[in-house]
């Protein structure tokens, strides 16, 4: 092979060696993320809005009675992490995950970036991949963020006394700690199920405020759903469901079917999305934009 042969077989060569992958496109995503404004006030939110609520309800003559450790406000920091994370499994969290998960497919279709996009010589999968780990680091950074913040103004405004279980057991400081973290955990399934749904709606309708307000909705028609007579065979497949798994913790003799059942119908609905959302992906027209 002659100089002249060589010289742009290894300039090829090179420029294969260097084509972008999933790095680059995650690392673009990342980017994309940290400059939208609803990115940043999500993350603001999930910090400063509990040490306010905990500010409230402190301050609250009479507690709320009728709710999961209301009555124990006043008398332990730990059952307050508890009252909210009740309260957040409903509509709030879904909420916050899919300010990102039912925008960041759809922003492309609204904005008409799409074909731009594609010609960053990465491929329609690297970006569905990207976008998806994406979507899915900022879930649990929210989740994240929104427990350490309730945890933490609870135990210092309120204090560390020990907590009243859901059977009338006393749960010391210290193994209260470790239940109240570990029920703030068990919400990461049906949040990551929340997020692949948004993201299966971002995809199918391009239209980010549908694709946001979508998991919202369902997760408040899931709930009323779950909460009706007759329906106990159907609880188990809802995705509000396993917000409530981490009932069994709080009890003198724990149980943990809940939470396996949570983890299975999750993983269900994550795969069953994903695959949807991946499938559209690649079947969809999406040049023109």
């Amino acid at each position: 092979m002659s100089a002249s042969e060589i010289v742009p077989a290894l300039v090829a060569a090179g420029s294969r060696a260097r084509r972008p992958g999933l790095g680059s496109a995650f690392g673009w995503e990342l980017s994309k993320l940290w400059k939208q404004k609803r990115a940043k006030i999500t993350l603001a939110f999930a910090a400063v809005a509990p040490v306010l609520i905990v500010l409230i309800v402190k301050s609250q003559q009479r507690p709320p009675k009728d709710s999961l450790f209301g009555r124990f406000i006043h008398e332990s920091g730990w059952s307050v992490p508890l009252l909210i994370l009740g309260f957040a499994a409903q509509w709030v969290l879904p909420l916050l995950t899919a300010l990102v998960a039912g925008d960041i497919f759809a922003g492309e279709n609204q904005m008409g970036t799409w074909k731009t996009l594609l010609t960053r010589s990465v491929s329609r999968t690297q970006i569905f991949w990207a976008k998806t780990i994406t979507a899915v680091l900022f879930a649990l950074g929210v989740l994240l963020l929104l427990s350490v913040s309730t945890i933490l103004s609870s135990i210092i405004l309120i204090g560390h006394q020990p907590l009243v279980g859901l059977t009338g057991q006393v749960i010391p400081s210290y193994t209260a700690a470790l239940l109240v973290s570990a029920s703030w955990a068990t919400a990461i399934p049906p949040l990551l199920a929340f997020t692949c749904l948004a993201i299966l709606l971002s995809v199918l309708s391009g239209n980010p405020s549908f694709a946001i307000a979508g998991p919202v909705v369902i997760g408040m028609v899931m709930q009323l759903g779950g909460s009706l007579g007759g329906v106990e065979a159907l609880r188990p497949f809802l995705l509000t469901t396993p917000f409530e798994a981490w009932h069994g913790l709080i009890v003198q003799d724990r149980f943990y079917g809940p939470l396996e059942y949570g983890l299975i119908g999750s993983m269900v609905w994550c795969v069953g999305s994903l695959t949807w959302a991946y499938v559209a992906i690649r079947r969809r027209d999406v040049t023109g934009g």
